[in-house]
């Protein structure tokens, strides 16, 4: 069993490749996660996490992660990522929303805000601040928009 994450940041970059999983792999670089294995999460901030956007995780490292990524091979098209961290006022825990599609980085932050907004009307806890980190681009080639909430010990 893995220990309860005690650090967090936010990341989101884009990136071109000859394959998909060329294109995922140079976002994942660009975003500072692509030297670790992921362990994809769902959408719940620790309790006492604390914010380090500078973080730097070790090479290898088991990583839980929330993200959404979006890959596409659409020549013009405009692809979008984005991630949230909603906190509430008196709660000691998080919620986190990712959202990738083909759209502009705008309408995917608006996604997640929304996304946030709902999660925290449906827990009935007054949502205090937000956290969002996003990504935009057109395709080329082969491109991937990645956007994260890396969770570290």
């Amino acid at each position: 069993m893995l220990p309860i994450p005690r650090r967090y940041f936010l990341t989101a970059a884009s990136c071109e490749g000859e394959t998909p999983l060329t294109a995922f792999d140079g976002a994942l670089l660009k975003a500072r996660v692509g030297n670790t294995n992921l362990l994809r999460v769902s959408s719940i901030l620790p309790p006492g996490c604390e914010y380090s956007p500078d973080l730097e995780i070790p090479a290898g490292s088991l990583l839980p992660i929330a993200y959404g990524s979006i890959t596409s091979d659409q020549k013009g098209a405009t692809i979008s990522a984005a991630v949230a961290v909603g906190i509430g006022e008196k709660e000691q825990f998080g919620v986190i929303m990712e959202y990738e599609g083909y759209c502009s980085k705008e309408e995917a932050e608006a996604e997640v805000v929304k996304m946030l907004e709902e999660s925290f009307a449906m827990r009935e806890i007054e949502l205090s601040e937000i956290k969002i980190a996003s990504t935009e681009h057109v395709v080329e080639k082969v491109g991937c928009a990645f956007a994260a909430v890396p969770l570290y010990y």
